[in-house]
């Protein structure tokens, strides 16, 4: 009883992370139309985070140091670099030539990359049916964008192309999160990551940009700090506290709901809207998904 009920908390803590993670693609696309670069978004986003990160850090230790390993720095270091700073680089350059709505969409393949690089180095079997899913999830993709291929060919292709980079160095994060937060503890390891992220991040401002960050508008700034709290800190915490319940491939299952939180949204605050096929494809790719959450369910 006392399991069930803390994968039912894993469950819920989740959906609440991946819905606030959604949110950031909107509040992305109401800053660009004040004529910010994607570099000094990242930038502002990151850095009203970082000193939060810092100070968690500071007082909060490893759960279980004993079991940390030298190397284990290492690792949270590349999946810091890996997870946070590229995964969302990738994601903001991408915005720039796709709608919110389907930059989700996009990212929305993550879960079936989770299997597929679980397989690769975890040696986590894939069964038929996971195949047949991933299967599903691409084709849905495909006609979810085979409109607008016809219409944006250049920026569609280069948009879509950096959201999947997006969505496969956050699955490469996910998957080593799953066996490096036992050891750090949820807190520890998340504060780390996020600092690697936000270091890297105010690195590449200073060694290739140096641009003047003061003469934005107002609305930059304001929009900069929603989510740095809304859409980073809070759902970091989230998300690797579920992963420690539930599981990297689980909660990245959960992540289904993104694209969802994310059209809904961008309805509300962007104007967006989605063609019947976009829906169509959407639902097809939820279908993939959803057979990987009935299989793995069956397997716990």
């Amino acid at each position: 009883m006392q399991k069930s009920k803390q994968i039912s908390i894993g469950i819920i803590v989740a959906v609440i992370g991946v819905v606030l993670f959604s949110a950031k693609a909107v509040m992305v696309k109401l800053a660009y139309k004040y004529d910010i670069t994607s570099e000094h978004l990242l930038l502002f986003r990151m850095s009203f985070s970082l000193p939060f990160y810092f100070a968690i850090a500071i007082f909060n230790k490893p759960s279980n140091p004993e079991k940390i390993r030298k190397i284990d720095y290492l690792w949270i270091i590349f999946f810091g670099f890996v997870g946070y700073y590229l995964a969302s680089y990738f994601d903001f350059l991408g915005l720039q030539y796709i709608k919110a709505g389907l930059e989700r969409i996009i990212l929305f393949v993550y879960p079936t990359l989770v299997i597929i690089i679980s397989r690769i180095f975890l040696k986590d079997k894939i069964t038929k049916q996971q195949l047949v899913a991933i299967i599903i999830t691409y084709i849905g993709v495909v006609i979810t964008f085979w409109q607008e291929l016809q219409l944006e060919t250049s920026n569609l292709i280069l948009g879509g192309s950096l959201i999947f980079l997006s969505a496969l160095t956050y699955a490469t994060y996910l998957v080593g999160s799953g066996w490096l937060i036992p050891k750090f503890g949820v807190i520890s390891f998340t504060s780390y990551a996020m600092i690697v992220s936000s270091l890297c991040i105010i690195f590449q401002y200073l060694a290739f940009d140096r641009g003047d960050l003061t003469s934005y508008s107002s609305e930059v700034y304001f929009l900069s700090i929603l989510m740095a709290f809304f859409s980073t800190i809070i759902p970091s915490y989230l998300i690797s506290y579920a992963i420690g319940k539930l599981g990297a491939s689980n909660v990245a299952i959960i992540g289904s709901l993104g694209p969802i939180s994310t059209i809904i949204l961008a309805f509300f605050f962007l104007g967006e809207s989605l063609s019947q096929i976009q829906i169509i494809g959407a639902a097809i790719v939820i279908l993939g998904i959803y057979s990987v959450t009935k299989k793995s369910k069956e397997r716990k």
